[in-house]
């Protein structure tokens, strides 16, 4: 997939930007896709400041969009089933400078899932205006420290060399516990 987008991308060198956002905005849609490989992508192709604005734009617009789509999909049917669940349905209800606080501290966390964050958010009572700062605004640290671990893997440094053992060992330790409890 990496070397088709690139492919893509290094063909069409005078639409990259755009077709970049595209692409960021359809993982975004897709809520299971990691956009991690565009971040790549965008830094190898606009260097790293131009690549992390590509991505920003990219990630931020498809969050926007991915919450007008889901919002216009998903909400009755959300709203209905979460009657029976009070701690979904509490999270639902979430509003204003809560409702802030809540989307912006999930995007700084880079395991918690971007497109579950937008799928809940979508389905509540947050506004357009509070979800589009909010996401935003936690994104972009988010990103940054997303896009120096790419760099600093690709560019193979000390900092690189390090990120890579640590996600070995992350990898290792968590299969070595989904073993242990089968």
């Amino acid at each position: 997939m990496y070397q088709l987008v690139e492919q893509v991308l290094n063909s069409y060198r005078e639409f990259a930007i755009l077709l970049s956002i595209l692409i960021n905005i359809g993982i975004s849609i897709s809520g299971v896709m990691p956009s991690a490989f565009i971040t790549a992508l965008n830094i190898n192709l606009f260097g790293f400041v131009g690549g992390v604005v590509v991505s920003i734009i990219g990630e931020a617009l498809g969050a926007l969009v991915s919450f007008g789509l889901y919002r216009l999909g998903f909400q009755k049917f959300i709203q209905k089933k979460s009657i029976n669940h009070p701690n979904i349905h509490r999270l639902l209800e979430v509003e204003g400078r809560e409702a802030f606080i809540l989307i912006f501290s999930l995007r700084l966390l880079p395991f918690v899932p971007s497109g579950l964050v937008t799928f809940f958010a979508s389905s509540g009572k947050v506004s357009w205006l509070v979800f589009a700062s909010a996401s935003t605004l936690g994104k972009i640290p988010a990103l940054l420290i997303e896009a120096y671990s790419i760099y600093a893997v690709l560019e193979w440094s000390l900092p690189g060399k390090i990120i890579l053992v640590a996600l070995a060992i992350g990898l290792l330790f968590s299969t070595w516990r989904l073993q242990r409890k089968k």
